[in-house]
């Protein structure tokens, strides 16, 4: 008599959830967050900061999936459960920028700047808004926002593991996070340099080394893992390639191109789901990329 299967805990099926993101399985991976959501509710055993996490990473997997609308409710949802956690605030503002929505998304932008000064996807979002505002409404578009919550000092002093795991020294500030000395920043901007100037004359394993070299000394430089990737592809490690744009990606959700090229390496590794899910978000951000339009051609034919 065949044994009877064992039923999963919501904590395995986190886990097989964050297995599947990172293989850039997106909707599995937002099905078994649903699944773990659902068990964790029924068991009497919920605590608000573990319904958070669950609805955070599903609006994650919701983001890549270009379910924008999914995403803001889910991100929303969790900070319902926990106010004022980073990444759920990171995210509804990219599904918000993405979605077009560049007020809600500043004050989401802005907010985490509250939170974290140090955090390089906010003020990269907060300048894209700020030029996109401008744009939508002229000089006065400051007074058209929705109102800017004021983040406790408790919440600002609360330890840095509540925050994103790679925080910047790139952004002049008084902030308290630890982050790369200036020293460190320095010689991690000369080697990348190094690495661009390689790249230029075709030598892309070279490059790729100079790289690495830089992220040792500074890991939150967005440019030099997406500078990698491109390497990466060049030296047909497409794998690698993957990498380094999800670490991208984390960094900056929205960034278009670690979106691209992590869709040229689904494409070589002939995961034609994941590159047509990322050339979809990519779209979504900059709906007239003829460069993301004709891949996205070419792979719907081999489909």
């Amino acid at each position: 008599m065949p044994q009877k299967r064992r039923s999963q805990s919501w904590t395995e099926l986190k886990q097989a959830g964050n297995e599947s993101f990172k293989s850039g399985q997106y909707g599995e991976a937002a099905s078994l967050y649903t699944q773990a959501i659902q068990l964790l509710e029924k068991s009497g055993k919920k605590t608000q900061e573990d319904l958070s996490v669950l609805y955070s990473n599903r609006a994650a997997s919701y983001l890549k999936d270009g379910n924008c609308t999914g995403c803001v409710k889910d991100c929303s949802l969790s900070l319902d459960l926990l106010p004022f956690s980073i990444k759920p605030l990171l995210r509804r503002a990219a599904a918000y920028e993405a979605l077009e929505r560049y007020r809600q998304a500043y004050v989401d932008y802005k907010t985490v700047l509250q939170i974290d000064c140090s955090i390089p996807a906010a003020h990269d979002g907060t300048n894209r808004m700020t030029k996109a505002l401008t744009d939508q409404d002229g000089p006065e578009w400051r007074e058209k926002l929705p109102p800017i919550p004021s983040v406790p000092l408790a919440v600002r002093e609360r330890p840095t593991q509540m925050a994103t795991p790679t925080p910047t020294a790139q952004q002049n500030g008084t902030c308290q996070t630890e982050r790369p000395g200036d020293a460190a920043v320095k010689q991690a901007q000369v080697l990348k340099e190094e690495g661009n100037a390689l790249v230029k004359k075709g030598h892309h394993k070279k490059a790729a080394e100079k790289y690495t070299q830089s992220l040792k000394l500074n890991p939150t430089e967005v440019t030099t893992y997406t500078n990698r990737a491109l390497c990466y592809l060049s030296l047909k490690m497409f794998s690698e390639a993957v990498q380094d744009c999800v670490a991208a990606l984390q960094l900056d959700p929205v960034n278009i191109k670690a979106l691209y090229r992590r869709a040229q390496a689904h494409r070589q590794l002939k995961d034609y789901k994941a590159c047509v899910e990322d050339l979809n978000a990519l779209l979504k951000i900059e709906p007239k990329n003829t460069a993301a339009q004709k891949l996205q051609q070419e792979v719907q034919k081999m489909k």
